[in-house]
Order: C-alpha cells, then sequence, then structure tokens
C-alpha cells in the first residue's frame, strides 16, 4: 500500500486558461532580507509553468512596485531560469522590530503576488 499523497506530493491540476500564480508557483514566500528590505520568492517545479509566467509579462518590477505601492526603481527584480524563480525585494515599510511593525519576519507579505492573473 502506498502512502497517501501530502499537499507537496498530490498531482495539482493546472487551469489551461488564465489562472492566479498562487495557482500556478509551487510557492510564493516572503521573508527578511535584513532589517530593512522584504524578498519575495516565486517558485516553480514545472519548466512549462515557469515559461508561462515569464512570458505572460505578468510578473514584473513594475507589476511588484504597483501592488506594494513603491516606484519601480525601489523594487530589485531578478528573473532566475536555472532555478526556475523570480525574486524580488522592497524596502520594508517600517524596519523590522520597529513598534510598528506588524508582520517582524516579513513572512506575511507574499499575499497580494498570489492573485496576479496569468493568462
Amino acid at each position: 500500500m502506498s502512502a497517501p499523497a501530502t499537499p507537496s506530493t498530490a498531482p495539482r491540476i493546472v487551469p489551461a486558461g488564465p489562472a492566479p500564480l498562487g495557482t500556478l508557483a509551487r510557492l510564493i514566500r516572503s521573508k527578511n532580507a535584513g532589517p530593512f528590505e522584504l524578498t519575495f520568492d516565486i517558485m516553480f517545479d514545472d519548466p512549462a509553468l515557469f515559461e508561462r509566467v515569464r512570458a505572460s509579462g505578468r510578473l514584473t518590477r513594475e507589476v511588484v512596485a504597483s501592488l506594494y505601492h513603491l516606484a519601480p526603481a525601489d523594487v530589485k527584480f531578478f528573473v532566475v531560469p536555472a532555478a526556475l524563480a523570480f525574486k524580488a525585494s522592497i524596502p520594508r515599510p517600517r524596519f523590522q522590530g520597529d513598534v510598528l511593525d506588524s508582520d517582524g519576519h516579513g513572512g506575511q507579505q507574499y499575499a497580494p503576488l498570489i492573485d496576479i492573473v496569468i493568462p
């Protein structure tokens, strides 16, 4: 008898038409990149899905800037084909540990990225 499928091993159903980035990516996360920056990782386990997102032009420096109300020049943006990943870093709205900082580890800041619709 084989082990039951877990979320990381269960087959995914990927829509052929427009789909949210959160459906296509294997992992979307945010975390601290020091006390003054946040970094976002968008990772894929399928080269075709990575290429679909890249070719769509819907995940760019400008899109990230718009989602986080920043100037594009404030966003560091990288496409890493060898890792099937996109990476972006932005200034934290409040430095880590500030009395008004509501997410000390930066782990909850990825949410706006999951709803980007990819054709």
